[in-house]
């Protein structure tokens, strides 16, 4: 079942983010309160998919009035190549069109073979005209990389 995120799915999209390898997650913004500041700011627009009870796939989607974006797109790898990705991202689109939104964007490592090919798969463009930057306002925010 695709259905809207809430903060009462924080544990099992922890857990979910906690499973994958690779995956990055930082110490503020992954935190319970940074993703319901998150999901406060952008009521029904990020998602998860959930089986027998278990949240399985999970999308962080937002906006800004102008572009929306999409953060820590996964599904479990028990659950891939089933069309869950999929159906997440078309969720989470349909709801940035329903705010007046008309163009969104993602970042995926350049390292993440299954999400890279996930992307081109189903239409997305690869972006080579730009650069991408951070600054960090919060050396608290810390980055750690699950293995």
């Amino acid at each position: 079942m695709i259905r809207t995120m809430t903060i009462e799915d924080y544990e099992g999209v922890y857990g979910l983010w906690m499973s994958i390898r690779g995956f990055a997650m930082r110490s503020i913004d992954d935190s319970r309160e940074g993703v319901s500041r998150f999901l406060r700011r952008n009521p029904g627009i990020s998602v998860v998919a959930e089986e027998e009870g278990r949240i399985v796939g999970a999308i962080l989607c937002g906006h800004d009035g102008r572009r929306g974006c999409m953060y820590h797109v996964c599904v479990h790898e028990d659950y891939r190549m089933q069309g869950m990705g999929r159906a997440m991202v078309v969720f989470a689109m349909e709801a940035l069109k329903r705010e007046h939104i008309s163009k969104v964007s993602l970042i995926a490592f350049t390292e993440n073979d299954v999400g890279n090919a996930f992307w081109k798969r189903i239409g997305w463009t690869r972006r080579e005209d730009l650069n991408y930057y951070d600054f960090v306002l919060d050396e608290d925010n810390i980055v750690a990389f699950n293995r």
